[in-house]
């Protein structure tokens, strides 16, 4: 059933009409045929009736929901698959308040729902090469336009800094940073970024020592110079149109605890943006082995 295309919601259905057919896709793609105790993944493994299984080191018992975004749910498979499809399918993604309208489930289900999903989408990223476009920005609202319990005391700088580097015609990979010196720039540049390769920055003082590590070329923003050639940083700020109108327009707020995973939920869907939208729902489904718990969730 991996290599099913759905294209819609009523294919989704068609093709996950019952808890079985949704438990038979997750073994297939977790599993690949072979259940792998998630105790002891070198032990030997029983199979028993109800979907269960047996580790023989432990003797746990467990399914292919143990240890994942799905584990101690009491919600059906197939709302899980259709929620997923709906956060994995929208490009601003989609509220709590919408996504339990649309699964007929509780706003607190909902967002408990999204809270887990969002845990799968920070995968790994190779490092970038060839022409690299980086640039910073600023996410938050205003301390002025808060609510009085929830306006930030002793300090203006509400917002949190999120650097972000694109490859041309490639991947996408954004980090929440503490701050926007050059130390903490070049340290995550380097570390996403091939060594030689050309990197597109504007003239923020931060990336000038970058120009011993790459062939680093600049555009003047605040000379109203936007694009000189191939030099320009469109293709990021792009990006960041679609991050703010998501977080500004859809969630409206986000805490900076839990704004590494927002920005990855749109890098997900930046770099899954030229794949179909089954393979984009297999893909999140590869890397679901991130249980949260409600108390984790929103603790802090």
């Amino acid at each position: 059933m991996i290599n099913k295309d759905f294209k819609s919601i009523l294919e989704l259905i068609q093709t996950f009409p019952d808890e079985q057919s949704c438990i038979d896709h997750l073994e297939a793609i977790r599993w690949n045929g072979n259940a792998v105790s998630p105790f002891d993944i070198d032990s030997k493994v029983y199979n028993c009736k109800g979907n269960k299984y047996k580790c023989k080191e432990t003797g746990k018992y467990f399914n292919v929901k143990t240890d994942t975004i799905f584990d101690n749910t009491k919600l059906p498979l197939q709302k899980w698959f259709l929620g997923i499809w709906l956060v994995t399918g929208h490009k601003k993604g989609i509220s709590s308040l919408q996504l339990g309208r649309d699964l007929d489930i509780t706003q607190k289900s909902a967002w408990f729902m999204l809270g887990r999903i969002r845990q799968c989408f920070g995968l790994d990223n190779d490092q970038m090469s060839g022409e690299i476009e980086a640039d910073e920005t600023f996410v938050g609202g205003k301390n002025a336009n808060r609510h009085a319990d929830k306006k930030v005391h002793g300090t203006t700088d509400d917002k949190a800094p999120v650097l972000g580097m694109v490859q041309r015609d490639g991947k996408l990979n954004a980090k929440h940073v503490a701050n926007t010196t050059t130390e903490t720039l070049s340290r995550e540049i380097i570390k996403n970024v091939k060594l030689g390769a050309t990197l597109y920055t504007d003239e923020y003082t931060s990336y000038k020592s970058l120009q011993r590590v790459y062939d680093h070329q600049t555009v003047k923003h605040s000379r109203k110079e936007y694009v000189r050639g191939r030099v320009h940083t469109n293709t990021i700020e792009g990006f960041w149109s679609i991050l703010k109108r998501g977080i500004f327009g859809v969630y409206h707020f986000t805490s900076k605890k839990h704004l590494q995973l927002y920005v990855d939920e749109f890098v997900f869907r930046y770099n899954s943006r030229t794949i179909s939208e089954a393979n984009r729902f297999n893909l999140l489904l590869t890397n679901t082995e991130n249980r949260i718990t409600y108390k984790e969730l929103i603790n802090g």
